[in-house]
């Protein structure tokens, strides 16, 4: 058989089998799929992870519409405990996407009752829930009126708690179990309460200036000798600054004056004046990249994570425009944060790291 004869014959081989794979395909992708599912199901993430505290992006985004940013949400895992601050749109969906079993969430903290911190709320006490089948609700710390969002997230979902129950059983998903119980809490910027105090973990919530929105908290968080802050949304407050002396994370909220203007500039030509007036609205009640900066540089922080990033950055350099002048203010790492993000911090080291979970 001369050489062309065999290429010829290699190409008919190679063609029947590209053909018979394509005939294929859904039996193949079935298998497949069922493999990737196990391997995903029977994953701990979580146990992989060095014991200290880690504090992930579920959602680093604002209300507005941002393909690499969620709504509002900050995952917290101390130890191997699982805790969630903030439940905006698509919380649920990156957690999984994270790797967390939502069954898992010991408890979430809201940092204020902006819808855009809230409405993913609902989904998440589902899930929490089924995945689990826990059979107590999950507690939900927040400042004053918190009482009344869960209360009225569990009255909206009454049906579907109804529905699941008689389809999949009170041994799968225990009626007690079901939705949130409210943990209202005061605070001023004057101080701060404790939480939740057990062995090395500590969570104390203290007051920030996010005016008229009113109550609005931060978070601090000790676990072992690691400690971070969650600033919530605010102005640049003197209270975080406090809070957050020493702290090896800073995980404070940005908006962007001058790309909020380009906005509003679009909004002005469109024909939009209400847009045009939310866009100036927003300013007054939120932090610069650069004053968060000055937070973490006074505070002596370790490292800045930027989030509730305003307003989306879908083009490239639009994130050093966003920073503008951040790094000159602060040495340290500066971390503008995006969907999927994970910043590390194993107990006993001074050790810092981010990665991407997703």
């Amino acid at each position: 058989m001369t050489l062309r004869r065999i290429l010829w014959a290699l190409l008919a081989l190679l063609v029947l089998a590209a053909a018979g794979a394509y005939l294929m395909r859904a039996p193949l992708s079935v298998a497949l799929a069922t493999r990737l599912a196990a391997a995903r199901l029977a994953a701990d993430p979580i146990a992989e992870l060095p014991d200290g505290l880690h504090v992930g992006t579920c959602g680093a985004g604002s209300p507005f519409p941002d393909d690499r940013r969620s709504g509002p949400c900050t995952l917290v895992i101390a130890g191997k405990r699982v805790f969630v601050f903030d439940a905006g749109s698509g919380a649920v969906r990156n957690l999984g996407k994270m790797g967390v079993n939502h069954g898992r969430i010991e408890a979430i903290f809201l940092t204020h009752l902006h819808s855009d911190h809230i409405d993913g709320l609902g989904e998440l006490l589902l899930q929490r829930w089924v995945a689990g089948g826990n059979p107590a609700p999950v507690p939900v710390h927040g400042p004053a009126g918190v009482d009344v969002v869960v209360g009225g997230l569990m009255q909206a979902y009454a049906p579907d708690r109804q529905y699941r129950v008689a389809h999949h059983g009170e041994a799968v998903v225990p009626p007690g179990g079901f939705g949130g119980h409210a943990h209202p809490f005061e605070v001023g910027p004057d101080d701060a309460v404790v939480l939740l105090k057990d062995g090395d973990l500590e969570i104390a919530a203290f007051g920030v200036d996010h005016s008229p929105v009113k109550p609005a908290a931060g978070y601090r968080i000790r676990y072992k000798d690691r400690s971070a802050v969650l600033s919530g949304d605010t102005r640049k407050s003197a209270s975080v600054q406090r809070e957050a002396a020493g702290a090896d994370l800073l995980v404070h909220e940005a908006l962007s004056a001058p790309l909020v203007g380009v906005l509003q500039e679009g909004a002005q030509r469109a024909g939009r004046p209400n847009l045009v007036r939310i866009f100036a609205d927003v300013i007054d009640y939120h932090t610069s990249p650069e004053q968060a900066a000055e937070i973490a540089r006074d505070a002596k922080v370790r490292f800045l994570l930027l989030n509730h990033v305003v307003p989306p950055l879908p083009l490239p350099g639009m994130e050093k425009a966003f920073l503008a002048g951040a790094a000159d203010v602060f040495s340290g790492p500066i971390r503008v944060a995006a969907d999927g993000d994970l910043v590390s911090l194993p107990a006993g080291s001074r050790e810092v790291s981010a990665s991407r979970r997703f």
